[in-house]
């Protein structure tokens, strides 16, 4: 049985003789920059530019911000919606070092799928405890960032040792399956009672034609979710998501993971050589793809239900961050500015949870013992960003201490 695991193993698997005589590669900056990046846009909420934007009404710059720290409503994309794909894509770039990492200390096939196993039990179960921190019992909900990594990360792995040709019908299936799936679910009609599932008459951003197929809590998710989520014990029925996010988006999501997963094969087999060009071609490609979907009404490209168009779209973008970041860094050797986010980078796990877990109590801290007339130095209208500055600054000196203590949260 061993003989046969390992025969199948070095069949699925490049040969990594060569590889198991050299010391670990050295860690790719532009990847733990860029994650940086992510962390800091998701913990840089605390600037609050919107309620900023409020003080100053007339001011486009404030606004400007105001928007690319909000999720869009439904089609579109701000900067705030590439946070979560972002962070996914990120997880597939890794998964390629982490398996040959794993093999070069020669760890066996079956140990790194339990691991992968056990990893994605923990991502679930820390989205889970995250999003019920400020409920009465455990809030059962899968459409969270680590949930939804934790629910395809398996078979992302899985996925890792099929051959590219493999990996690229593995994406093109699941994408069109899903979106076949969805256009074959009937589209609600003319008398569709919106209000009935947080839909009020007052949102105008449904689609009609063919396009409804992806309107908000009308769709296949959404039926799935009145199935699937009050199977787990609530403390009311689940009738809708107010944000229109579905479980259902994990699917779409390993999408965005095996985009991912292709960008991290192509930095390995190209090292050490960056094939900018490379990722450039395929952003284009995925952005030219997915607004030919959205235009032609096949397929909208909505973030909040994760279409398949959406993870062309986004996926496009995460090329064009990575391209931009490896090009900065590695291409032209820039990496002193960058130091700021590899802190962050380094510790994504930490940067989520002193942001979610422990910002308010950081955030309630900060007013009980400096006050507030402190942080309205610039003014009233400014108090907000005054405040989140600070409060920006604490998270970034924690994960800086945790840096320079070699102390990293890994999952």
């Amino acid at each position: 049985m061993q003989a046969t695991i390992s025969e199948a193993h070095a069949n699925l698997v490049p040969p990594v003789t060569p590889e198991a005589a050299t010391p670990t590669p050295p860690r790719n900056v532009a990847v733990d920059a860029y994650r940086g990046l992510v962390m800091l846009l998701m913990m840089g909420e605390v600037l609050s530019f919107a309620a900023v934007a409020r003080a100053f009404p007339h001011s486009l710059f404030w606004h400007v911000l105001a928007y690319n720290q909000t999720h869009v409503e439904w089609a579109g994309v701000g900067l705030h919606d590439m946070i979560q794909p972002s962070f996914t894509f990120l997880v597939g770039v890794a998964l390629p070092y982490s398996i040959h990492s794993r093999i070069r200390k020669g760890q066996s096939f079956p140990k790194q799928l339990a691991h992968t196993l056990w990893r994605s039990l923990i991502l679930i179960a820390l989205g889970i405890f995250l999003r019920s921190t400020h409920s009465g019992q455990t809030y059962f909900t899968f459409e969270d960032t680590l949930t939804q990594i934790g629910m395809g990360y398996t078979f992302a792995f899985l996925l890792a040792y099929c051959r590219p040709k493999w990996q690229w019908i593995a994406l093109a299936t699941i994408l069109f399956g899903y979106w076949l799936a969805w256009a074959l679910y009937p589209a609600p009609g003319p008398n569709f009672d919106y209000a009935a599932v947080g839909v009020p008459a007052t949102w105008h951003h449904n689609f009609s034609g063919f396009a409804a197929h992806w309107n908000k809590n009308s769709n296949l998710g959404q039926a799935f979710d009145v199935w699937f989520l009050n199977i787990f014990p609530r403390a009311s029925r689940f009738v809708f998501n107010e944000g229109g996010y579905l479980t259902l988006s994990f699917i779409p999501t390993l999408g965005t993971m095996l985009l991912g997963l292709r960008a991290g094969e192509w930095f390995r087999s190209a090292a050490p050589k960056i094939p900018v060009k490379r990722f450039l071609i395929a952003g284009t490609l995925l952005v030219a793809a997915a607004l030919l979907l959205h235009v032609t009404g096949i397929c909208p490209i909505v973030k909040r239900i994760w279409t398949p168009a959406w993870t062309l779209f986004s996926g496009g973008l995460c090329f064009y961050f990575l391209a931009v970041f490896s090009w900065v860094i590695d291409v032209k050797a820039y990496r002193r500015w960058a130091f700021p986010l590899v802190v962050v980078g380094m510790n994504s796990i930490a940067a989520y949870l002193i942001a979610d877990l422990f910002g308010e109590a950081i955030e309630r801290n900060l007013h009980i013992h400096l006050g507030y007339r402190v942080f309205q130095i610039f003014g009233t209208g400014l108090e907000p960003l005054m405040f989140g500055i600070v409060a920006l600054l604490i998270y970034w000196s924690i994960l800086f201490w945790m840096y320079r203590r070699k102390i990293f949260l890994r999952i």
